[in-house]
């Protein structure tokens, strides 16, 4: 599945915080690892290799324990001593090919929580999403290149200078069709 953080040369640094922060949150919530597993539809074996910082895992599972600890997804991935969520700047995906990435670059509160984003796709590199929950909603900004949106049954193409928002609680892909490198800015609201 595309949507996990692969064991690659190039790891993605969102990682690096992940184990101390839920290991930290966990204990705050008085949760033991089993407990915390249930409550986030994960495996107690899952949650020790998070917490040991020895596993792959996929940007849903990672949102599901946060979820279940009552944070948001940038609390599991800044930095520890910085609660400060208007940088964050963190590589959270590498894709398979060369160039291509996602960087979760800031967060902060809306209604409830926006996160932004920079991501680089390589030609043919493709970037499957499991579904959000109901009424998230993602906006994206094209820099450079043109960005597949695949959901469903239907596809939309946006190319550089131009911009897509769509309800992210269903399944979608991007995807770099093209021969140039895709660049763009995605903002999720949740």
């Amino acid at each position: 599945m595309s949507n996990m953080l692969p064991k690659t040369d190039e790891r993605p640094n969102v990682l690096e915080h992940v184990s101390e922060n839920v290991r930290r949150l966990r204990r705050a919530a008085g949760l033991s690892q089993e407990a915390l597993a249930t409550a986030a539809g994960v495996s107690r074996r899952m949650l020790v290799g998070i917490e040991g910082g020895d596993v792959n895992v996929s940007l849903a599972t990672l949102d599901r324990i946060a979820a279940a600890l009552g944070v948001l997804f940038p609390d599991l991935v800044q930095q520890p001593d910085r609660p400060d969520r208007s940088r964050i700047n963190a590589v959270a995906w590498v894709g398979s090919k060369p160039g291509s990435r996602a960087t979760l670059l800031a967060s902060t509160a809306a209604r409830r929580e926006v996160e932004l984003w920079s991501w680089s796709l390589a030609p043919g590199e493709r970037y499957r999403a499991e579904p959000d929950a109901e009424g998230w909603r993602e906006m994206i900004y094209v820099i450079e290149g043109c960005l597949s949106v695949h959901s469903g049954d239907e596809c939309k193409r946006v190319e550089a200078g131009d911009f897509l928002v769509f309800g992210s609680d269903r399944s979608y892909v991007y995807a770099n069709e093209g021969d140039e490198p895709v660049r763009f800015i995605r903002n999720v609201l949740t």
